[in-house]
C-alpha cells in the first residue's frame, strides 16, 4: 500500500515549511546541502504547507522549481496572503485574491492542494462581510480551470457557530481543524476534504508526541478518510453523512524541532 494511501480518501501528512535551522544534523542529514533539503523532506513526508506565500509574492520560477524537486504524488499546501485575509472589510479583498492565484501559484499543477486562508486571533465573525469573502474565493483556476481547494483558519470564538459552518458546507470550504493548542477548534467538515493542524509536540518526546496520542491522531485520520466524525474533537453544529474525504495534516508549531519525526510517525502509523 502506498504509504499515504487508504482505501477512503487519501491522506496527506506534513509540515510546515521546510527551512529551519534546527532540522540540520536531525531531520536533514549532517552535510546536506541547503539546496537539498525540500528533496529530503519530500522523499519522507507526503505533503508541505508553504509559509512564505502568507508573507509574500513568491517568483513564478519557486513554485516550478518546488514544483520539479519533488516526487510525483508529492502535494504542497499554501498559506494565501496576509494582505487578503488581515483587513477589516473581507468583501474588498477580490483584487489581492485575483494578484496571487494568477502569480505562478498553477506552475505547481497536480502538486497543489488546499489553499490556507488564514485570519488573525482578533479577526470576529461578521456574516455578510465573511460571505462576501468566500463569494470572492474561486472554486477553479481561470487559466484551464483547474480545481481549487479553499480552507479558512479562523482562531476567534465568535467563529464557532452553526450559521458558520453552514455558510462553508454552501461554499465548499473547510476550516482549519485546530488541535492541542491554543485556538479555538471547529472539527465540523463541510467540504470534501479535512485540513488539521496539530500544535502540541513537545521537546520531551522523541517523536514530538507520546505514542498513544500519535496512535490517537492515526485513528482520526483513518475514519475522517472514511467518511467518519472521530471521537474527542469539538463540533459547532449538525454534520450530516457524507462520503470519504481527503485528509491534510500538518504537525505545527508546539516544539518545532521535534515536527518532522511526529509527521514521520503518523506517516508510519498509516502505512
Amino acid at each position: 500500500m502506498d504509504k499515504g494511501r487508504v482505501a477512503a480518501g487519501r491522506i496527506r501528512i506534513g509540515i510546515g515549511g521546510w527551512t529551519y535551522e534546527p532540522w540540520r544534523g536531525s531531520f536533514y542529514p549532517a552535510g546536506l546541502a541547503q539546496r537539498r533539503e525540500l528533496e529530503h523532506a519530500s522523499r519522507r513526508l507526503t505533503s508541505i504547507e508553504i509559509n512564505g506565500t502568507y508573507y509574500g509574492a513568491q517568483k513564478p520560477e519557486s513554485f516550478r522549481k518546488w514544483h520539479d524537486e519533488t516526487p510525483e504524488d508529492f502535494v504542497f499546501s499554501l498559506k494565501a496572503p496576509r494582505y487578503a485575509t488581515n483587513r477589516k472589510v473581507l468583501a474588498e479583498a477580490g483584487e489581492t485574491i485575483a494578484r496571487f492565484l494568477s502569480g505562478g501559484v498553477m506552475l505547481l499543477g497536480d502538486k497543489l492542494g488546499p489553499i490556507n486562508w488564514q485570519f488573525m486571533a482578533t479577526k470576529t465573525f461578521e456574516p455578510d462581510d465573511f460571505r462576501a469573502f468566500l463569494k470572492l474565493l474561486p472554486a477553479a483556476a481561470a487559466a484551464g480551470g483547474r480545481a481549487l481547494r479553499h480552507v479558512v483558519e479562523v482562531r476567534h470564538q465568535s467563529f464557532r457557530t452553526p450559521v458558520f459552518t453552514e455558510m462553508l458546507r454552501e461554499h465548499g470550504v473547510a476550516a482549519v481543524v485546530a488541535a492541542d493548542g491554543k485556538y479555538p477548534q471547529i472539527a465540523d467538515p463541510t467540504a470534501p476534504f479535512v485540513y488539521v493542524r496539530i500544535m502540541g509536540t513537545s521537546a520531551e518526546k522523541a517523536l514530538g508526541y507520546a505514542p498513544a496520542a500519535l496512535d490517537l491522531w492515526a485513528e482520526r485520520v483513518r475514519i475522517w478518510a472514511a467518511g467518519g466524525l472521530p471521537e474527542g474533537l469539538e463540533h459547532v453544529g449538525p454534520n450530516p453523512v457524507s462520503g470519504p474525504r481527503d485528509v491534510y495534516l500538518y504537525v505545527i508549531g508546539g516544539h518545532k524541532a521535534h515536527n518532522p519525526q511526529a509527521a514521520m510517525a503518523l506517516i508510519e502509523r498509516l502505512g
